[in-house]
């Protein structure tokens, strides 16, 4: 039979207490059992062929059933062998096959072991292996040579010292040790290693602990780069929150980018520039916010806003500007979580998700909201990211992202750098007109990039693959971005310090919207209070005020042109006015003659003399200010009975400036610049 049978079993069918003589028996050279090692868990131990057992012990083991009944045991598991341990076993072997070459040129094996030995520890004979083991002794060659004539493969000579487990750690720390040193190390308040142990150490000494019996400061140490190695998740989770396990512990799920198609997906975010712009509205520099929509499958920025103030009808605008320029409407737009974006960007402004639910259903969009506080599933950071170092770092007005991060010149006591500053870039600070020219420059170099979804094509390449659809521009006016009510004044509509001038308004004096773009202020659309499309109207070309003596043929052709649209406005109106101008004398009152010489008897009155006002002191003047329905009857009060205090000169210097003295009052200060 070819069943083996472990020791303990054949020396309990013996009756001996120990199976020292059975391992005794094995070991002889010329023994009378086939026996074979195997894996234990205190070591080594042996198992003995059945059939070579004696006849009578066979019987016995029969009888008793005790016999094993599987070459290998079931709850047998083979032990873990390392790289290290049979590397070990490798070298082991060169040294067992070179010492019993070396027996066979001398006459008895203690003369050619000692010689070997002394050879070997040199260090110039196998110097591979004693790199690699170091010195042996006498006893431990003839123990390789024994092991290696038992089996006669390497197997025998891996080295059998107990493997550490993955995550097992075999220290002098106790559990309780450890338990208080790991409610320190993953607190939140994330207390450092020498921290941590420290009042870890203290903790322990109140408990009962000898100070001087406590382990080194190196063996808590160790253990806790151990915890941390093997408990990462643990470690991040607890000591950095949900926030931090999700960017580095929790594997992210990939998208295949395969499965849609250019236009299918605009992913939209705001993004904070990192230089300064002109503020059209107060011509003050200003940090501007870029609102964008990217295409998903090529990775090219389609259309974006730069929004002054905290307007959100900045997102529409970007839209329609995506729309435009990609030809097609996505079928999905995937922006940052409503409220996570009102904080970042509208902090101050009224946003409501419903509001643009609206807009997007109108347009056969489906929203999608990215879930909060989830960087990676916004892709368009990864081109803010791009946008950061090679657009915005160039610019002249760049400020940096930080404090930190600054450039040197911004810095106190900086005064190299701030010269060299000025010297560079002279104190100049783009336009919003000049801001986009340059994205749109810099827009053309990066599509001009490997697309990362394709790397055979260009992104322009895949972006010029969308099908265009054919899109009513009119229909997407009311995305636009609007301003507050203007008045109508003879220039027509003031806006950005421009007048814009409509056939179709020269006879309003109402109060109208105005949508716009940033992108093109050649001309704004007009709408009525109640939302009513007016009419577009173009932004007036200056001319020369010396055109025919001092102007060129196209200054003379310009003002040529406007002359005569005037004149054309003046004589159409002229026209429709005799039109509907009556010749028929109006009699509202009937007037009978009366009879001169027809004698009128006249009482005399005694004639009463008018009393005379006593005029107010400017001082009684100001007490009784009147209530002000509007700023413009207030102005005409201050003007009339004049200022006697700081606030009303203040107030009346503000209002000068506001946009609603220009319409009213402006006509008077421009009319010398007007033809």
């Amino acid at each position: 039979m070819n069943e083996y049978v472990t020791i303990k079993e054949i020396a309990q069918a013996k009756g001996l207490k120990s199976t020292r003589s059975i391992r005794i028996e094995i070991n002889k050279p010329e023994s009378k059992y086939i026996s074979r090692e195997v894996k234990v868990n205190g070591g080594i131990s042996y198992e003995i062929l059945f059939s070579s057992l004696e006849p009578e012990l066979q019987q016995k083991l029969r009888e008793c059933e005790t016999k094993s009944t599987a070459i290998v045991p079931l709850n047998y598991k083979p032990p873990t062998v390392t790289d290290k341990a049979r590397l070990t076993a490798n070298h082991r072997m060169n040294i067992v096959k070179a010492a019993l070459e070396h027996r066979s040129k001398y006459p008895t094996i203690k003369e050619a072991d000692a010689e070997f030995l002394d050879l070997y520890n040199s260090g110039l004979y196998l110097p591979k292996a004693y790199d690699f083991l170091g010195c042996i002794s006498i006893g431990t060659l003839r123990r390789y040579i024994q092991a290696y004539k038992k089996t006669g493969n390497t197997e025998s000579l891996i080295p059998q010292y107990k493997i550490t487990k993955q995550g097992e750690y075999n220290g002098i720390l106790d559990d309780n040790m450890k338990k208080v040193l790991l409610a320190l190390l993953l607190h939140q308040n994330k207390f450092g290693y020498n921290t941590a142990i420290r009042l870890a150490k203290q903790v322990l000494i109140k408990k009962g602990y000898d100070e001087d019996a406590l382990p080194s400061n190196i063996t808590f140490k160790r253990f806790a780069e151990h915890f941390r190695k093997n408990h990462y998740a643990e470690w991040v989770l607890r000591r950095e929150g949900m926030k931090a396990y999700h960017d580095k512990v929790e594997p992210y799920i990939e998208r295949d980018i395969s499965k849609i198609e250019v236009g299918d997906v605009l992913i939209a975010d705001g993004h904070v520039l990192n230089f300064q712009v002109i503020n059209p509205f107060t011509g003050k520099p200003t940090r501007a916010t870029l609102v964008g929509f990217l295409d998903w499958k090529s990775t090219a920025l389609v259309g974006y806003e730069i929004m002054m103030t905290e307007n959100t009808q900045c997102i529409a605008s970007a839209l329609r500007n995506a729309i435009l320029n990609l030809g097609i409407i996505p079928k999905v737009v995937y922006q940052d979580n409503g409220k996570a974006f009102k904080s970042k960007f509208f902090q101050n402004a009224d946003f409501d998700e419903g509001i643009f639910n609206g807009v997007y259903a109108n347009l056969g969009i489906h929203s999608v909201f990215a879930k909060p506080y989830n960087a990676r599933a916004k892709v368009i950071e990864r081109f803010f990211l791009d946008f950061q170092e090679e657009f915005e770092k160039l610019m002249p007005s760049y400020i940096g992202t930080s404090i930190e991060n600054r450039p040197a010149w911004m810095n106190r006591n900086e005064k190299l750098h701030l010269q060299l500053h000025n010297q560079q870039t002279k104190g100049n600070i783009p336009t919003v007109q000049e801001t986009i020219k340059y994205i749109n420059a810099w827009l053309e170099y990066r599509n001009q990039k490997a697309c990362p979804n394709n790397r055979s094509k260009r992104i322009q390449e895949v972006l010029n693959s969308v099908r265009k659809q054919d899109i009513n521009k009119s229909a997407l006016d009311y995305l636009m971005m609007k301003t507050e009510s203007r008045t109508i004044n003879k220039h027509g509509i003031t806006f950005l310090g421009m007048h814009y001038r409509s056939d179709v308004i020269l006879g309003l004096r109402d109060k109208v919207y105005v949508r716009y773009s940033l992108f093109d202020l050649s001309k704004v659309h007009v709408y009525s209070i109640k939302g009513e499309f007016l009419c577009v109207a173009h932004r007036v070309q200056k001319v020369h005020p010396m055109a025919n003596v001092l102007g060129t043929v196209k200054d003379m052709e310009e003002y040529k042109q406007q002359y005569q649209k005037q004149q054309k406005l003046k004589s159409r109106l002229v026209k429709q006015i005799k039109k509907t101008f009556t010749k028929d004398e109006l009699q509202v009152l009937e007037i009978e003659g009366v009879n001169v010489n027809e004698k009128i008897d006249i009482i005399e009155s005694p004639v009463q003399k008018p009393k005379r006002e006593r005029k107010q002191t400017p001082r009684e003047r100001q007490m009784n200010v009147p209530m002000f329905n509007s700023n413009y009857e207030k102005y005409e009060w201050l003007m009339t009975n004049g200022t006697t205090n700081p606030e009303d000169r203040k107030w009346l210097a503000n209002y000068i400036r506001s946009d609603e003295y220009i319409n009213l009052y402006g006509d008077e200060n421009d009319e010398e610049n007007i033809y």
